[in-house]
């Protein structure tokens, strides 16, 4: 069963990597453990971060699905600030379901055009 939820992961992340592609827009990634979530803007032509933000920010949220908006909100402002608007979404093999897509709905309403 666990190679079978294993093999599914990949099979997501390789759809998503290969719809993104490489592209002239930066790529916001997202990383989802138990307890945390994590979200970082990346410009694949360099292999730079230009932005990241985590759940560890925000401390006033009370679930999981607040603290994902809040980061996508987060880390929406600090884009921003750099003058990044536009991105694309990776989601890595996580479904767009939760706090996945708490995290993209706080980023659209932090600013930033998915």
């Amino acid at each position: 069963m666990k190679n079978l939820k294993r093999q599914r992961f990949l099979q997501r992340k390789n759809r998503t990597a290969k719809r993104i592609g490489r592209s002239d827009l930066p790529r916001l990634s997202v990383f989802r453990s138990n307890k945390y979530i994590y979200a970082q803007i990346i410009d694949d032509g360099k292999g730079v971060t230009l932005v990241s933000a985590s759940s560890n920010e925000t401390k006033d949220a009370k679930t999981k699905l607040e603290s994902s908006q809040k980061v996508g909100e987060i880390l929406a402002k600090k884009a921003v600030a750099k003058k990044i608007s536009k991105v694309k979404f990776d989601k890595s093999g996580y479904k767009y379901h939760g706090r996945v897509a708490s995290l993209a709905e706080g980023a659209r309403k932090g600013g930033l055009v998915i």
